[in-house]
């Protein structure tokens, strides 16, 4: 028994020796030829410097926006929740991605492993927050309309269930190498785009990744064709016009999410096919490899996008915006948001009363069908299609 033992609490005490290790950086770079040219010597790169400021840009923006969401008692709703969650990783991110800048090139060879594994462990997280995050937002819209389990006042165990798990599977994924899922001391197995991490182990992720992604395109097409057929078919009843521009507006909802998932497809595509690269190529084999730092300043793109997203399709979110950012020469005395002219920042209130009211009617929708606070009798009268499944 305890020579059995011996075995592993000496690998264990090594593994513990390496990781404090600063020789293993240097061996592992410049085994993946990593240290050719001058990426790894001293000065700030110019590109540095641009992923920087965007990064700045990134936590700026989902900072408003979270602030936005925490001021608006309109947005106090799951759906909201879930999209706040999503732009908290996104905020993370960025900061996440200043980190990593502002320790890349010469101070990466003055780290020790472990130190390492945190930096690189943290982009990892955010990334695996926001998948997850986009996935537990397709969930909650699948089992709200099709599965007809609405949420009802106070019990909102679901949305928490489903933030919690969010960022539980992401951390769970985060320090999976610094627990012992790298390749140190196995060189050959190791990535060139992060020469700690084991091959395998960037595999398993874009798998996960890929996996998470599919469901959501499966979950919204689910979701999509029932409304869509509900639609078109209450269109053609002139005694349900009303329910009409209600299933219409639940679309425009389910469009901006969608354009939301479509935009991180766009951004992470690129990156996720350079990983793929990474795996099945060998170390110094593909240059293409040594070009990751454009690949992942592509992806942080959408960090940077999603909060412009929310601002042009949702009018709450830009009269909550516009009231944060600059209310006195925004805003009348009387609360209204003046007019711009500027279509996409057209908030005004100053309509005549029956214009005001049809717009409220909508905003109430849109409340309603975010929190999901739907009843069974009103859901059925808009997607009786929804009860024969």
């Amino acid at each position: 028994m305890s020579a059995e033992s011996a075995p592993d609490a000496g690998s264990l005490m090594r593994m513990f020796s390496e990781y404090h290790n600063n020789s293993v950086i240097w061996e592992h770079y410049n085994y993946t030829g990593k240290l050719r040219g001058d990426r790894y010597k001293e000065g700030v790169k110019p590109e540095a410097v641009a992923f920087l400021l965007v990064c700045l840009l990134i936590v700026l923006e989902n900072a408003v926006v979270l602030a936005a969401i925490w001021r608006n008692k309109k947005f106090h709703v799951p759906m909201y929740y879930l999209l706040g969650n999503l732009t908290l990783s996104d905020m993370l991110a960025g900061f996440t991605y200043m980190l990593n800048i502002v320790t890349s090139g010469a101070p990466t060879l003055k780290m020790t492993p472990v130190l390492w594994f945190l930096r690189e462990g943290g982009v990892f997280i955010m990334l695996a927050a926001s998948v997850i995050s986009l996935l537990a937002i397709a969930i909650e819209r699948h089992v709200t309309m099709v599965r007809m389990k609405p949420y009802q006042g106070h019990k909102q165990g679901r949305m928490f269930a489903l933030i919690g798990a969010s960022w539980v599977v992401s951390v769970l994924m985060g320090v999976l190498p610094v627990l012992g899922w790298n390749c140190i001391g196995r060189l050959d197995q190791c990535s060139t785009v992060m020469p700690l991490f084991a091959k395998s182990y960037i595999l398993f992720c874009i798998t996960i990744f890929s996996v998470i992604l599919m469901s959501i395109v499966v979950l919204y097409v689910r979701i999509f064709r029932i409304v869509k057929a509900n639609t078109q078919r209450l269109a053609s009843v002139p005694q349900r016009k009303g329910l009409y521009r209600k299933s219409q507006k639940y679309l425009d909802l389910l469009r901006t999410v969608t354009i939301v998932l479509g935009v991180f497809i766009a951004c992470w595509l690129p990156l996720f096919v350079l990983l793929l690269l990474d795996f099945c190529c060998k170390a110094k084999h593909c240059q293409v490899l040594y070009k990751t730092d454009y690949f992942l300043g592509f992806a942080m793109f959408n960090s940077l996008l999603n909060p412009i997203i929310y601002t042009l399709t949702s009018k709450d979110m830009r009269k909550t915006i516009i009231r944060l950012l600059c209310r006195r020469c925004l805003v009348t005395e009387d609360g209204h948001v003046k007019k711009l002219g500027m279509p996409f920042l057209d908030c005004s209130t100053s309509k005549t009363s029956r214009t005001d009211a049809a717009s409220h009617r909508l905003e109430g929708l849109e409340t309603t069908v975010s929190s999901g606070n739907f009843t069974p009798s009103t859901i059925k009268a808009i997607y009786p299609r929804i009860y024969k499944i």
